[in-house]
């Protein structure tokens, strides 16, 4: 009897550069990524610069790169590599657990943020979430975020208690494209009450036109956009 065998095709593994400016570190990062069977580190270099070079030669998948470099920095490299508008996925590391570096490096384009006190544990999920384009977040980023957004809700809660109904009432219809005259007779008031809300509207919420309150009704979500 003829019998047949079915051969599944293993996908390559992904192709990863380090770039770090101490071998050691380095070193162990290669020793975390090898024991893989689906990532593979292809290069290493010591600084941003050497990392922008060697992703342009267009064989790279994944950089997994510092934040402190000499040279050019890993956020200095990040910029120039959205700059170029390459698709090579970019994982930042660093020590520093600081708020304005991990936000700096989403902004940048970076997928993800590990803190190096636990890149054992955590860099193997955050290099297979940053090749699927998943953001990656450390439990200390994720505190990060949820304070910050819990602040900005509070900052527009804050705002929105300054606002009496009626000034409420008015920055709707000036958001919604109503002119003075027009929310004058829908509110039934004179023009001069409604341009005396407008300006109380703008001094209370330190606003300058009306671009700004429109945006701020859409955001506290008086209007939807």
């Amino acid at each position: 009897p003829v019998t047949s065998t079915t051969y599944v095709r293993q996908r390559p593994p992904a192709r990863v550069l380090l770039a770090d400016d101490h071998a050691l570190v380095r070193q162990g990062l290669r020793h975390i990524i090898d024991a893989t069977t689906d990532l593979k580190v292809v290069a290493e270099v010591g600084d941003g610069a050497a990392a922008v070079e060697r992703v342009g030669h267009g064989d790279i998948d994944l950089v997994v790169m510092d934040i402190s470099m000499p040279r050019m920095t890993g956020l200095q490299a990040a910029r120039e590599l959205q700059r170029r508008g390459g698709k090579t996925a970019v994982l930042m590391l660093s020590m520093h657990d600081n708020e304005q570096y991990f936000f700096e490096a989403l902004k940048l384009g970076a997928v993800g943020y590990v803190h190096k006190s636990v890149a054992d544990r955590d860099l193997i999920t955050a290099c297979r979430s940053a090749l699927r384009g998943e953001p990656f977040l450390y439990p200390g980023a994720v505190a990060t975020l949820i304070r910050d957004y819990l602040g900005r809700g509070r900052e527009a809660t804050a705002d929105a208690t300054l606002l009496t109904p009626r000034e409420e009432e008015v920055l709707k219809l000036i958001a919604e494209g109503h002119s003075g005259k027009e929310i004058a007779d829908l509110l039934v008031l004179s023009p001069k009450t409604v341009e005396r809300h407008r300006a109380n509207l703008l001094e209370k919420l330190g606003m300058k036109d009306r671009l700004e309150l429109t945006r701020y009704a859409i955001r506290t979500g008086l209007i939807e956009p």
